[in-house]
C-alpha cells in the first residue's frame, strides 16, 4: 500500500468517524452514515473513461466534483436541513483536493 492510499482511504474513512464522534457524540452513527453517504458523489467517476486513472485530479474533472458543484455545496450551508450534508460533501472534496497533489 501506498502512503497516497493510506492518506486518501483515512480521510475518507478514519476523520469523518472521528468528526462524528468528537463533535457529534448523541448522534454520531447517524453523522457518520451522512459522511459515507456522501460517498456517492463518487459515482459520477463513472461517467470518465477510462472509470479510474490514477493520476486523473477528480476536481474539475468529474461533474459532481466540478467547482459548480462545490458552490452549491458551500451554498447548501446556510441551511440547516443540508448543512452535515454539504460538511460531508465538501470534505470529500478536500480529501480529493488533498489527493492531486500527493
Amino acid at each position: 500500500m501506498s502512503l497516497k492510499f493510506i492518506i486518501h482511504y483515512g480521510l475518507h474513512f478514519i476523520v469523518p468517524f472521528l468528526i462524528a464522534t468528537l463533535f457529534f457524540k448523541e448522534k454520531w452513527k447517524l453523522i457518520f452514515l451522512i459522511f459515507m453517504c456522501a460517498m456517492l458523489v463518487d459515482l459520477d467517476h463513472l461517467l470518465a473513461d477510462p472509470i479510474f486513472e490514477n493520476n486523473r485530479c477528480s476536481i474539475n474533472f468529474h461533474p459532481l466534483h466540478s467547482y459548480i458543484a462545490i458552490a452549491f455545496y458551500v451554498f447548501g450551508l446556510c441551511f440547516k436541513k443540508t448543512r452535515i450534508l454539504c460538511i460531508a460533501l465538501l470534505f470529500h472534496m478536500l480529501t480529493d483536493y488533498i489527493d492531486c497533489y500527493l
